[in-house]
């Protein structure tokens, strides 16, 4: 669908629709920030892309081995247990928003549930990350 790409994220539809030259190109369902992590209602443009993104604030402690000794860990509140290190969530095809705030693959359990971001499952994730580029506007409503 040619035109320039624009998204827009309802959350009380917990939906994510992607905009091709004004006209509806395709939505996907998501899972936006639970109480006390509310995604910011604005205008935005995305203003990084990472494929391969791994979160420097949430994810797990490991062993040297891999093997998970803590899991959804805050690593500016919890604390980390000698001998671990810190191994960042998987935020596969990355758009930053706003802050540490963006979309990314995730799991979706039908309201909202993440830290602030906007998970959406892998596969809409890929087409949305791949049908913008940075400076798309992006805009939240409640």
């Amino acid at each position: 669908m040619p035109g320039k790409p624009s998204i827009v994220i309802h959350l009380g539809q917990q939906m994510v629709y992607l905009y091709k030259g004004g006209q509806l190109a395709g939505g996907s369902p998501i899972s936006s920030g639970s109480e006390g992590y509310e995604t910011r209602p604005g205008r935005y443009t995305v203003i990084e892309k990472d494929i391969d993104h791994k979160s420097s604030l949430y994810g797990d402690y490991e062993d040297p081995y891999g093997n998970v000794i803590r899991q959804n860990i805050d690593n500016r509140k919890d604390p980390k247990p000698p001998g671990t290190r810190f191994e960042g969530a998987k935020m596969f095809y990355f758009l930053r928003i706003y802050g540490a705030v963006g979309m990314h693959q995730g799991y979706l359990p039908g309201y909202p549930a993440s830290h602030g971001c906007i998970r959406l499952p892998g596969h809409m994730a890929e087409k949305f990350y791949h049908a913008v580029s940075l400076g798309t506007p992006v805009r939240i409503v409640p």
